[in-house]
């Protein structure tokens, strides 16, 4: 699971961790960890042209605090400064090891960023609302057209970090590199694609941030979340769903519906349907117990005669009327859990007292579905996902689940989740970089171009709280390489992953003389015996959890 947080938690969270810091620690480990990221984005270091874009911000600070690291290193970086004012130390620390700075309306500045090798967005952070003004927009545009990599530090200048919303202009990262913790506009669309392959520093958050606002679901999240059945686990064992779906028009929803049922796993399915559509079913799912609509049942009793279920999924394809209707209302006036899909959720736009029910329900509507039943804009609605969402869960007493390219499910306490089409689990290379990251352009692919690497020393301690094992990892930065950024991931003795998830998506920065300490609680039964130590710049190795 990634966990996403809104502004005014990040920033207690930065009050709170830069109270037991010594001044300018925290932003160090920020510029560390991005100038890490950066630097694989590159061929090479020494020669490649790195543009940083610096609003007056501290987001502008870690920008050109990275360009110094970067330039230590050999490249040829130039700073454009676009907001009232410069952060002052980052300007100075970049022409101290060999940087330029140039304000935006210098007539060189077109040029060196159609010919720069990377550029990093540092314009706005994450307080930053609206789109962007000039002289920020006419930057962003010149970024666009620029064949260089960009790098959005923290979050894409012109998207609303709580949001996702884009008003007028603002950057299409390549890259971002966030830190502390996910935004939610980082997980929700339109933000969300401008965001393009966003990697999480840790720069020490963990422990002073709030409760989550969002999340994401990755692969193994959502395989623990699907039941396991035992040997003994027979068809009622596995649930009975309950299906009104279909119609002589669309026989090819009850099809899908009733498929979709089976393959998930559920041991039984009634289906409540048309005599066309019912045929469909019988010829492509046998083991489906069907109930006829139209012979002599009035509509809503033919719900009843179906039998008992644990679960109903009512709409796809039923039409709309009279007899569409009273079937809705008897499948909510049940019991148990209810999904209202497509004309399900057409009828409630105009029959919303029909939700008042104590059962969970589940709606799935689209943009224009979710218009409908809100009375706003689909557009709008396309623009302003999580808030409509959200506001549609309240107003409604259901969950909503917001279909579209990053699909929004937020509940009527105020919770929600974010998933994205695919998922940077499906596999990894020999560095640790999901093949998700490394396949999805050449900027990516670039990730694994040989970077000078150092060794952590790192030392790893099991220890039993309760029921659950904590497994405590110290990790030191020994030496020359100014930051290392590095992936955590726990395995077991015949080297399978056992947390993919925790730590293996999330980089933490280790600067010399700081050692970083990590706890990561491992699921119970799991055997957390070695971690491996991947990343940019860290020679890969595997220590063993000691007692």
């Amino acid at each position: 699971m990634r966990y996403a947080h809104q502004v005014r938690k990040v920033r207690a969270a930065e009050k709170a961790l830069m109270a037991q810091l010594p001044p300018g620690v925290l932003m160090q480990r920020a510029a560390a960890g991005l100038a890490s990221v950066s630097a694989g984005l590159v061929r090479k270091i020494p020669g490649s042209r790195v543009v940083v874009l610096a609003g007056s911000g501290d987001n502008g600070g870690d920008a050109l605090f990275a360009g110094a690291r970067l330039a230590s290193r050999g490249a040829a970086v130039l700073a454009v400064t676009a907001g009232s004012r410069v952060h002052e130390q980052g300007a100075a620390a970049l022409r101290a090891a060999g940087g330029r700075v140039a304000s935006a309306d210098d007539d060189a500045v077109p040029a060196a960023i159609g010919a720069a090798d990377l550029i990093l967005d540092g314009l706005l952070g994450i307080g930053g609302r609206g789109g962007l003004r000039e002289p920020q927009a006419s930057l962003a545009g010149l970024a666009a057209r620029a064949p260089a990599v960009v790098v959005a530090v923290d979050l894409p200048s012109g998207v609303d970090a709580d949001t996702g919303v884009v008003e007028g202009s603002a950057i299409q990262a390549d890259v971002t590199v966030t830190f502390g913790t996910l935004k939610p506009g980082l997980l929700i669309d339109p933000g969300a694609g401008h965001a393009g392959v966003v990697e999480l520093i840790d720069i020490g958050l963990g422990p002073y941030l709030d409760s989550p606002d969002a999340s994401a679901l990755q692969a193994p999240d959502v395989g623990a979340l699907l039941p396991q059945p035992g040997g003994d686990s027979d068809k009622y064992r596995r649930g009975v769903a309950g299906i009104v779906a279909g119609s002589e028009r669309f026989t090819g929803a009850a099809a899908l519906a009733v498929g979709g049922a089976i393959r998930g796993g559920a041991g039984m399915v009634r289906l409540v349907s048309a005599a066309p559509a019912v045929a469909v079913v019988r010829l492509l799912w046998p083991e489906a117990v069907i109930t006829v609509t139209g012979q002599d049942i009035p509509a809503g009793e033919d719900v009843h005669a179906a039998g008992r279920v644990q679960a109903w999924v009512v709409g796809p394809g039923m039409g709309t009327d009279d007899q569409a209707r009273d079937r809705l209302a008897a499948v909510l006036a049940s019991d148990v859990p209810v999904l209202v899909d497509a004309d399900g959720l057409t009828l409630l736009a105009a029959h919303k007292g029909l939700l008042s029910r104590d059962a969970p329900t589940l709606l799935t509507p689209h943009a224009g579905e979710l218009g409908r039943l809100l009375g706003a804009d689909p557009a709008d609605v396309e623009s302003r996902r999580l808030e409509h969402a959200r506001k549609a869960a309240a107003s409604l007493g259901a969950t909503v689940l917001l279909k579209g390219s990053t699909t929004v499910i937020a509940t009527p306490d105020g919770r929600s989740v974010a998933t994205q089409d695919g998922t940077t689990q499906d596999g990894t290379t020999q560095d640790g970089i999901t093949q998700d990251e490394a396949g999805r352009d050449e900027v990516s692919q670039q990730k694994l171009n040989s970077l000078p690497r150092q060794g952590l020393t790192v030392t790893a301690h099991a220890a039993r709280q309760g029921e659950q094992t904590v497994v405590s990892v110290e990790l030191e930065n020994p030496g020359s390489v100014p930051a290392l950024a590095a992936k955590l991931t726990v395995v077991d003795n015949d080297g399978k992953r056992v947390l993919p998830v925790l730590y293996s998506d999330n980089y933490i920065t280790v600067l010399p003389g700081e050692p970083r300490k990590v706890d990561i609680r491992c699921p119970a039964g799991a055997q957390c015996s070695r971690i491996q130590i991947r990343g940019w710049n860290v020679e890969p190795s595997t220590v063993s959890v000691g007692d």
